[in-house]
């Protein structure tokens, strides 16, 4: 469950942690989020997942203060991304890979967005070298298929230099295992 009253449990999907040379131990990241008054902080994995409640009302305004408290106790800028756990059970729920064949060269991804695609990149699109695959997208998410080349995922950047907002995906099984972890809390 999501809200129990006026508290609300988010999942932050966190961008550049444990990544290009910037590590990031769990214990430590869970602190600043403990810092900032959060209550129930935890996290899931090595990637920069935390969980946490609040009863903050104002997404916008508490994703923002979690950034820069991010920022100064790093040292560098952490985009957030926040979601209720009932925001990323819907999402699965919604089944936005049915259909797609899963091969050894095809990863599915879910790429969580701070703001929605630019309509020529929402869906369907595909990268101009074929290997980013956008099957469609919502305001929060897109719903991504990657052609593995020779067993690499080679592409930097899934949207190229069209979308300006902040960007963090997972893989398709670790964002069940993610929800998942967040429901035990």
């Amino acid at each position: 469950m999501t809200t129990t009253g006026s508290t609300t449990t988010y999942i932050a999907f966190l961008r550049a942690i444990n990544v290009g040379g910037r590590t990031v131990r769990m214990e430590r990241l869970r602190a600043l989020f403990a810092e900032l008054g959060l209550a129930d902080v935890r996290s899931y994995i090595q990637s920069g997942n935390v969980f946490f409640s609040t009863a903050e009302p104002d997404r916008a305004a508490l994703t923002a203060r979690i950034e820069e408290h991010l920022e100064q106790g790093l040292g560098y800028p952490v985009p957030v991304l926040l979601r209720t756990v009932d925001e990323v059970a819907d999402l699965l729920a919604a089944e936005p890979f049915r259909g797609v064949e899963v091969t050894p060269d095809v990863r599915l991804v879910i790429a969580f967005l701070s703001e929605p695609l630019p309509a020529e990149l929402a869906e369907p699109h595909r990268s101009p070298k074929g290997d980013v695959e956008v099957l469609g997208a919502d305001p929060g998410a897109a719903y991504i298929v990657v052609h593995l080349r020779d067993g690499k995922w080679v592409t930097k950047e899934m949207f190229g230099k069209q979308y300006r907002g902040a960007v963090t995906s997972r893989f398709l099984h670790t964002t069940e295992k993610i929800l998942a972890a967040a429901r035990k809390g």
